[in-house]
Order: C-alpha cells, then sequence, then structure tokens
C-alpha cells in the first residue's frame, strides 16, 4: 500500500522559514513549498506553532501565501484555535487537513465543528486530558473516545487520521513498541479511518545521520499490517519516497520477517539490508540503543 507522504519542512521552527513568517516574506516559503511539490510530496503541513500574537493574521497570510504556488492539500498544524479557524476560511484549492484535534475537552469543544463547517479533514491526535497514552491499551481506548466523539459532531470515519504519537528512540522504547502494536488495532477500532504519524519524532534527538534510517525503518515497522496511510516526513528523503511509493519491496520484506520472529542471518546480507536489520531489531526493543548501533 503506498503511504502519501505529507511534507514536514514549512515549519516556523525552521531558521529560514521563521525569520520569514515573522517578516512575511513570501519568497522561501513559496520555493519549500514548490520544492517538496517537486520531490513528490503529496500534502504540505504548514506549522506556525502556538502563534499566540496574530496567528489568525498569519495562518490566513501562510495560506494564501502557498497556495498561490501550489494546488496540493494543505495540512494547517496550530496549537492556536482562532489561527486554525483563520487557516481554514482562507482555503480556496483542495479539502485541508486539520492538524490536530486531541482528547483535551477544551480542543474537541471548539475544533470538531471546525471539521464539517469548513469541509475539512482531521488528524486525529491520541493525546489525552492527562497527555501521552502509557501504553497500547490506552492508545486504543483514546482511539475509540476521540473517533467517537468526532462521528458525534458528524465527521465520517474516511476524514479522520489517527495518529498513535510516535516517540523517540533515545527516549523510552516501550513508547516505539506501543505506537507500533497499536497499528495492528486501528481497523477493528475504526474501520474505514485513516492514520498518519510525525515520523521524524522516532529519530527526534538522534545524531543527524541515523535519522534517515530510523525514520524509514519505522515507517516500514509502523505498515507492518498495511495500515499506515500517511506519514508527516522529509520530503527530501528519496529512499524514504521510494518505500513510500512500494519502492525496495525486499527492504520491507527483511524487516517484516524480523518483525515476525524469523533469525535473519546477517552474513548474508548487502550494507543497505544490514542498515536495515540492525535497526529493525533496535526499534523492537532487541538490541539497546546507543548512538553507534550501524557499527556494532
Amino acid at each position: 500500500m503506498k503511504i502519501t507522504r505529507i511534507a514536514e519542512s514549512i515549519n516556523v521552527m525552521s531558521k529560514t522559514l521563521g525569520p520569514a513568517m515573522k517578516g512575511r516574506d513570501p519568497k522561501p516559503i513559496q520555493e519549500m513549498a514548490i520544492k517538496q511539490q517537486q520531490n513528490g510530496a503529496q500534502v504540505l503541513d504548514i506549522n506556525i506553532g502556538p502563534a499566540r500574537k496574530e496567528g489568525d493574521q498569519l495562518m490566513e497570510w501562510m495560506v494564501k501565501t502557498v497556495e498561490e504556488v501550489s494546488d496540493l492539500p494543505l495540512s494547517l498544524d496550530t496549537t492556536n484555535p482562532v489561527a486554525m479557524e483563520a487557516g481554514l476560511k482562507a482555503v480556496t484549492k483542495a479539502r485541508p487537513i486539520i492538524n490536530s484535534i486531541s482528547l483535551q475537552p477544551e480542543r474537541m469543544a471548539i475544533m470538531l465543528p471546525m471539521v464539517t463547517k469548513y469541509n475539512a479533514q482531521m488528524i486525529a491526535l491520541l493525546w489525552g486530558k492527562e497527555g501521552m497514552p502509557r501504553d497500547t491499551n490506552e492508545r486504543a481506548l483514546m482511539a475509540t473516545e476521540l473517533v467517537y466523539a468526532a462521528n458525534q459532531a458528524g465527521v465520517v470515519n474516511e476524514d479522520i487520521y489517527v495518529d498513535p504519537i510516535a516517540s523517540p528512540i533515545c527516549v523510552e522504547i516501550n513508547q516505539v513498541l506501543s505506537c507500533t502494536e497499536f497499528m495492528s488495532m486501528i481497523a477493528d477500532i475504526a474501520p474505514g479511518s485513516k492514520t498518519t504519524v510525525g515520523l521524524s519524532n522516532i529519530s527526534n534527538g538522534t545524531p543527524d545521520h541515523l535519522r534517515g534510517i530510523l525514520n524509514r525503518t519505522y515507517m516500514i515497522m509502523l505498515n507492518r499490517y498495511e495500515t499506515l496511510y500517511s506519514a508527516i516526513v522529509d520530503a527530501f528523503d528519496s529512499e524514504l519516497a521510494q518505500l513510500a511509493n512500494d519502492g525496495l519491496p525486499e527492504i520491507y520484506n527483511l524487516v517484516w520477517r524480523i518483525m515476525d520472529g524469523e533469525e535473519v542471518s546477517l552474513a548474508s546480507l548487502s550494507e543497505k539490508e544490514l542498515h536495515y536489520a540492525k535497526t529493525a531489531r533496535v526499534l523492537m526493543g532487541k538490541n539497546l540503543y546507543s548512538h553507534s548501533w550501524l557499527e556494532v
């Protein structure tokens, strides 16, 4: 199953684009939008962060700026509901995605009506009243509760992207495993719904040269049950793009065999296959994470 790539690089945290947003300079933002589209992105995420000051004006300007150079759907990413609504009002092209709505009551009350009001889709972020779910069962419970609330607000499952929240491998392996396990349950919990994940979260805090292999391997693992519909990714990772487009089937097969408990002879693998095999074992908790796992 091909995985929709939601490009992550139009982000207020960018050293280039953050100042461009603040100064309302469209050129760097439009250049990034064009480059991501040229690299095969199917959705553009626009992340303005909390945007507490004049967030509504910023999001409206961002939507108009990006839509001048791209017809791709936009994923509007902010924790400011006023800014979110301003962005939704400004969209004139493809159906937007609200990124995101969590189980926090005040956020649901404000944001869920926007989904139907503006003919949007939504990312259902499994973040509860007490924060991140502790295990797979809590993820399942949160998903059930959030999808039910969305349904009650008139949102159909087909317009919901469930995000189980990926967390850094260098912090806590149990969360990594829980997120992977949850993907086997989503079809039963919310039939017809989509899924997504902030893929780069898995490698957050790791050295730059290791981030790509972690992101790519984890995407393969999350799609073990062919339930990963989309992922928020680095659009410039060409190998990840291959994998998202059903390429490199031998790599998928290798990682899935390891997930299924097969003892794979490392000596028989190519260097690329060896990197994926070692990374899969780290992401499964079979080997401890360290910055040197590929060299061991």
